[in-house]
């Protein structure tokens, strides 16, 4: 029997306690060879060309590799030490060499067209049929009908490309644990957050240091800009992490030339396939058919949405040269001058609401509503082992305490782990005969540390991302496909793949909700409607400005990726600086380095694909305006809402089972298209995200 780990059944749970660096490398190795070997007897031609002979044991040898490659790479992520750091590195170029051959593997190829052609397509279940075609289709794009040194360069940029990505991440998580500052003179910490400065206050000590030590993590970053009275700490900070793994920094963390050559890569994988350039490629598993269409959409949202932000600059300087003296404002000035505005307007401040939201009480509120609109039941796992003290393990359940599917929650920052917020699978749910293999995902944030024997406190920002990858996490937990193919997470396109994770940010504006939600850290008390109402009339501050910067980065990015060669890191700051100058209102300095930490295109599988976000918030807003509806028409929502003064509550059951039903169960089954057109009954419509966003009547 082995004792790596890595090795256990998938059937089984990982002992993550148990993991080491040295399990990597053997445990990898050992599973290659045995998917390889599955390929190889798969490809045999004598082999009968059905369903069971082919796909079914390829899912069965690749579901242990995949699974002990999905672990490696999640505690890389959370739990980076430099030997597992150099473990994962090892085993890297192999997985992707491994990955790149049965993309390439011509014999496997012709076997899923034998059965693609055979009578028995036919017989098989719609979903079984959309994983062939999805399979074909995605051997095509993997270079399998490349020939002779077409076919070699292809595959040795795919091995450099997964590299050159893992670096950049890798450059950018140690610039940020590599830069901090050492504060003792407490007068310039005037103006932050009691929590915050307790949470720098420890740092210092782990450190042996005196005074307080600042550093680039959200939860320090973010109410440093926010709340520092210090103009000089804003700029210090500002100017740091705006130039983090760039040339601006130290050397050996400079992003610049991974970024060409990550560039060159995707361009040359595009011409070998036979692209005009990535968009091209990428756009063929999208729900966008081609760049012209993103971009066409893009700008015509910046249309609707730059007259608003116009006007939020327009106030937002207004009140700093009336309310604070300040004449002109530089771009470490924005985050504190919109705070005080925030305050000034609407008589609060984030720091005071996040006194409300205490951890356990929003994870409380969170699997309230998700029990309530799914059907589920969520609780803790006590039988699971944890990879860090910080982890813990959530079991869900249908009504019955029938198991759905295990859930990891990963939620406080800390050195050695990846900023963020996102999440991942370690395996997908799988029928084989009567044995069903259940979910296990990843929910990973960067929340503030509990201190001072208090609960940890999130800001309302916190929780609505803490929502929003729920909605992702519910996607893999409560699908209903059997086939792993078919996954949401392997299968749904792309731009469609953020609709659950907006969507569930909706609730976190719902009265009853919010109540569920919040428990004041020292009296217990919930957040009073008054500051309820403040938070609300507040909710769409800023919005126009918000809405440009999501629409500069997501134009840079596919304008970026459309064009027909690849450019150096001057061509690649100018196009954004272009960008800017049609889309956006604020303009940071020329020496800022955005792109150098843009994790999400150069390291994170977005590259091509970040207008995404935009393209899936109007699918969200129209599915959430569905339960907006019902609400309207329930008497018994209604007659509640009289009673507490509240607007109908969205929490319908009824409405809740339909948008699992039609968008969470089906995974990749079916086009996110059909999906959505099920669920709502029509195409999307762009007005539902236009009034939620508070850009309507304005001429």
């Amino acid at each position: 029997m082995t004792t790596n780990p890595l090795l256990a059944p998938v059937s089984d749970l990982i002992d993550y306690s148990a993991v080491t660096p040295e399990h990597i490398g053997p445990a990898i190795d050992e599973l290659l060879a045995e998917a390889r070997t599955a390929v190889d007897q798969t490809a045999d031609p004598s082999r009968p060309a059905t369903w069971d002979a082919i796909s079914e044991p390829l899912d069965t040898a690749s579901a242990r590799l995949w699974r002990a490659w999905s672990v490696a790479g999640h505690l890389n992520a959370v739990v980076n030490t430099p030997a597992l750091r150099e473990a994962f590195n090892a085993a890297l170029p192999k997985v992707t060499a491994f990955s790149t051959w049965v993309g390439l593997h011509e014999g496997l190829y012709k076997q899923y067209q034998r059965v693609h052609a055979s009578p028995e397509f036919a017989t098989l279940s719609p979903v079984r049929q959309r994983v062939l075609e999805l399979a074909l289709r995605d051997f095509r794009l993997s270079g399998v009908e490349l020939q002779g040194a077409a076919r070699e360069q292809y595959a040795a940029n795919a091995e450099r490309e997964a590299e050159v990505s893992q670096k950049f991440s890798e450059n950018v998580l140690d610039a940020v644990d590599a830069w901090t500052l050492n504060v003792t003179d407490e007068s310039r910490l005037d103006g932050i957050p009691d929590d915050v400065k307790a949470a720098a206050r420890k740092t210092a000590q782990d450190a042996k240091q005196e005074g307080w030590t600042l550093t680039l993590k959200m939860p320090c970053y973010i109410p440093v800009m926010q709340y520092a009275k210090s103009r000089e700490l804003r700029e210090k900070l500002y100017r740091a992490y705006g130039t983090v793994a760039s040339e601006h920094g130290e050397a050996r963390f400079d992003n610049s030339s991974l970024i060409e050559e990550l560039l060159k890569l995707r361009a040359e994988e595009s011409t070998l396939l036979g692209y005009a350039n990535f968009a091209a490629l990428r756009l063929q598993t999208r729900m966008a058919r081609d760049a012209d269409e993103v971009t066409t959409f893009l700008r015509e949202l910046a249309a609707r949405a730059k007259p608003y932000a116009e006007k939020d600059l327009a106030a937002l300087r207004a009140f700093g040269a009336t309310h604070l003296g300040m004449s002109a404002l530089e771009p470490w000035d924005n985050a504190f001058v919109s705070e005080r505005m925030r305050e000034a307007q609407y008589s609060y401040s984030e720091d005071e609401v996040k006194q409300y939201f205490t951890e356990p009480r929003v994870l409380s509120g969170l699997y309230d509503v998700i029990e309530t609109l799914f059907d589920v039941r969520l609780k803790a796992a006590p039988e699971v082992a944890v990879w860090h003290a910080d982890a813990k393990g959530v079991r869900v359940e249908n009504p019955t305490g029938e198991l759905v599917g295990y859930l990891y929650l990963d939620l406080y920052a800390r050195s050695g782990k990846q900023g963020g917020a996102w999440v991942d699978s370690e395996r997908s749910r799988r029928r084989v005969g009567s044995e069903l293999q259940t979910p296990v995902v990843y929910l990973t944030c960067n929340f503030s540390r509990p201190s001072e024997g208090k609960p940890a406190v999130l800001t309302h920002d916190d929780v609505i991302t803490l929502f929003h990858e729920m909605g992702h996490a519910l996607h893999a937990l409560l699908s209903e496909v059997d086939e792993p193919g078919a996954s949401a997470f392997s299968s749904v396109e792309w731009d469609a793949i953020e609709l659950p994770s907006q969507f569930m940010e909706n609730f976190c504006w719902e009265w009853l909700v919010v109540q569920q939600l919040s428990a004041h850290v020292d009296t217990g008390e919930p957040l009073p409607r008054a500051l309820f109402d403040k938070l609300s009339a507040a909710r769409n501050f800023q919005s126009g400005m918000q809405t440009v910067r999501q629409i500069e980065f997501s134009l840079f990015d596919i304008l970026l990726h459309a064009k027909q060669t690849p450019t150096d890191i001057a061509g690649v700051l100018e196009l954004l600086a272009t960008v800017r100058k049609e889309v956006s209102v604020l303009t940071p300095p020329a020496w800022h380095r955005f792109p150098h930490s843009f994790s999400h295109l150069f390291a994170g599988g977005y590259g091509a694909g970040y207008y995404s976000y935009k393209w899936a918030e109007v699918l969200s807003a129209d599915a959430y305006a569905a339960f907006e509806e019902a609400a309207q028409v329930t008497a018994d929502a209604a007659a509640r809402a009289a009673a507490t003064q509240a607007a109908p509550s969205t929490l319908d059951p009824a409405t809740g089972r339909r948008f699992r039903q039609e968008i969470l169960a089906v995974g990749g089954a079916r086009p996110a298209a059909d999906s959505f057109k099920a669920f709502r009954g029509r195409e999307p419509s762009i007005d539902a995200l236009l009034r939620h966003s508070g850009m309507v009547g304005q001429d």
